[in-house]
C-alpha cells in the first residue's frame, strides 16, 4: 500500500532535530512521496536541500505564499519567477489568498495570485491553492482562467480544504482536487459530512505538517506519517477499505503532479 503527502513543509525548523527519522517513520507506514510547497525566498534553500537529499521521495513546488505577500512582493515574485522558469518543479505553490490574519496587502495578494496562475498555465504546471477566509475572492479569480465543467488549462489542488459542500462542488466543477488533511478528524469541523458527498476520485491526502495535526495529536506538531490517520478517517467516512483510499488518492496525486 502506497500513500502520498501532497502538501508538507518538511524543510522548516520544526523538523531540524529529527527530520530524517520522521521521514523514515513515515516511509515505514507506506508514505512514499512528499510534495513540498514553497513559502517565500527564505524557504527556497532548505527546501531544495531536502529534495537533493531525497530525490526519489521529495518533490518541490515553487511559489509565494499569500501570508508572505507584503511591500516587497515584486522583489519576491521576481526571484520566484527566475527559479520557476529555470529549474524543474512539480507545481506552482503555495499560492492563494489569506484574509484571516491580515488584510493590509489584499490587493497585492490578489495580484500575486493572478500572476502565479499565469506562470502555471505558461509552464503547464498544476497549482496548490492556499485559501483562508477567502473562498469567494479566490473563486472569482479562478473563474477568470477556468470555466465550470470545461477542460481547462489550469489544474491543481485546493489545499487544506475546509469549506462546505457547495464550495466543494464549485472547486470540483473547475476540474480541481480537494486536499483533505487533519481537519477531517476534528470532531466539530463538519468536513466529514462534506467528504462523504465527494467522490474519492477528486480527493488527495495531505498533512500541511508541521501544522494542523489530526486527532488524537491535535495541537501538537504534525508529521507526514499522520497521513495514515487521515486516510483511515476517510476510509471510515466513505465506508471503504484503507487500501482503496490509498490506491485512489495516490493515483490522483500522480495525475496532478505527473510523478
Amino acid at each position: 500500500m502506497i500513500l502520498v503527502d501532497t502538501h508538507t513543509h518538511l524543510y522548516v525548523e520544526e523538523f531540524d532535530n529529527d527530520r530524517d527519522q520522521m521521514i523514515a517513520d513515515a516511509m515505514h507506514l507506506g508514505i512514499q512521496k512528499f510534495y513540498l510547497p514553497n513559502i517565500d525566498t527564505s524557504s527556497i534553500e532548505p527546501m531544495k536541500q531536502l529534495v537533493q537529499k531525497y530525490p526519489a521521495n521529495c518533490f518541490a513546488m515553487m511559489g509565494l505564499h499569500p501570508c508572505s505577500v507584503n511591500e516587497n512582493v515584486d522583489q519576491e515574485l521576481a526571484t520566484i519567477k527566475k527559479l520557476l522558469f529555470a529549474e524543474k518543479y512539480v507545481a506552482v505553490g503555495e499560492i492563494g489568498i489569506d484574509l484571516y490574519w491580515d488584510k493590509t496587502f489584499v490587493a497585492q495578494q490578489k495580484q500575486a495570485f493572478r500572476t502565479q496562475i499565469k506562470w502555471a498555465i505558461e509552464l503547464n504546471l498544476p497549482i496548490s491553492i492556499h485559501c483562508r477566509n477567502a473562498f469567494d475572492e479566490i473563486y472569482a479569480i479562478m473563474r477568470e482562467f477556468c470555466e465550470p465543467n470545461e477542460v481547462n488549462a489550469l489544474k491543481g489542488i485546493f489545499h487544506c480544504f475546509s469549506g462546505n459542500s457547495e464550495q466543494a462542488k464549485k472547486v470540483i466543477d473547475l476540474g480541481f482536487y480537494l486536499g483533505i488533511g487533519g481537519v477531517v478528524t476534528f470532531k466539530n469541523s463538519g468536513l466529514d459530512k462534506v467528504v462523504k458527498e465527494i467522490d474519492l476520485e477528486r480527493i488527495v491526502l495531505e498533512t500541511d505538517s508541521p501544522y494542523l495535526a489530526p486527532a488524537p495529536h491535535r495541537g501538537k506538531r504534525n508529521e507526514s506519517g499522520y497521513i495514515r490517520i487521515i486516510a483511515e478517517k476517510v476510509a471510515e467516512i466513505k465506508n471503504c477499505s484503507l487500501e482503496q483510499v490509498a490506491e485512489i488518492t495516490t493515483k490522483n496525486a500522480q495525475l496532478i503532479f505527473g510523478i
